[in-house]
């Protein structure tokens, strides 16, 4: 896998591109991260057995609350970047909130400039070259709405803080409950309490990742009641308890780190 960081520009929208080419078949358990996608696919997508169903060749990733065993038969060659959790909405004309839980076709959302990006992506040879394409469709996108500012500040108080109440979250956000309920969910694609639970998960994935191995120390961390619940939590989100997590794979939190 090869990761490429945005140019300054769109830094504060794109968290960061991945380019991942592979000859041989393999499964591969993934997680909610909070974060949507924009997916191309060069060769054959990837399958989702929890769907049933296979990516477009261009593909928009909403956010989900399941985890998922993605397949591919090998020949794949993919080009995917990912957004911050709620500026998506703003480059490709559509909320978040209509592709929730789903893997839909770009070509679906009848963006006619995104189609023609993507039809320009399939038929470029250079991984940079193809960012590059996307970069400067991207760039002629930016003009973050007021909302969109309100929330990326309320979900720079979630990360930082997962417990956070709601009626706090409006009020960072200057909206009142309701409305901020509204706003939230079709900007970043799902309720604030849902994403909260999200935001938990990928904290305590991160916490495991460094080493941290104190059940309830996490527990605490990441605001859940106590470790019980934490670990009902964990494992609606992942498939797995904590511990047979570790037995299976290395946990990692997309989330939380910066692979740039």
């Amino acid at each position: 896998m090869r990761i490429y960081q945005p140019r300054e520009e769109l830094r504060p929208y794109v968290r960061y591109y991945w380019v991942l080419e592979s000859d041989e078949p393999f499964s591969v358990l993934t997680f909610p991260i909070g974060c949507q996608q924009i997916i191309f696919h060069k060769r054959t997508p990837l399958y989702i057995p929890e769907l049933d169903k296979s990516q477009s060749q261009f593909t928009i990733s909403g956010q989900v609350n399941f985890p998922a065993h993605i397949q591919s038969g090998g020949r794949l060659e993919m080009i995917v970047a990912v957004f911050y959790p709620h500026t998506i909405g703003m480059f490709i004309d559509t909320p978040p909130s209509t592709f929730y839980n789903l893997e839909i076709s770009g070509y679906d959302i009848e963006n006619r400039q995104l189609n023609e990006i993507a039809q320009r992506i399939f038929n470029c040879e250079d991984d940079r070259e193809c960012i590059a394409i996307l970069e400067r469709f991207l760039m002629s996108k930016i003009n973050p709405s007021l909302n969109i500012k309100r929330i990326g500040k309320s979900i720079g108080t979630m990360l930082r803080n997962p417990s956070t109440r709601v009626d706090a979250l409006a009020g960072r956000a200057c909206l009142g409950r309701r409305q901020y309920e509204r706003v939230f969910r079709e900007t970043v694609g799902m309720n604030p309490k849902e994403y909260a639970r999200i935001v938990k998960f990928q904290k305590a994935l991160w916490l495991m990742q460094r080493g941290e191995s104190n059940y309830a120390g996490i527990a605490a961390e990441c605001g859940y009641s106590d470790q019980s619940h934490f670990i009902r939590n964990f494992k609606e989100l992942s498939g797995y308890t904590p511990e047979a997590l570790i037995k299976h794979c290395a946990p990692y939190s997309d989330l939380f780190t910066n692979p740039v």
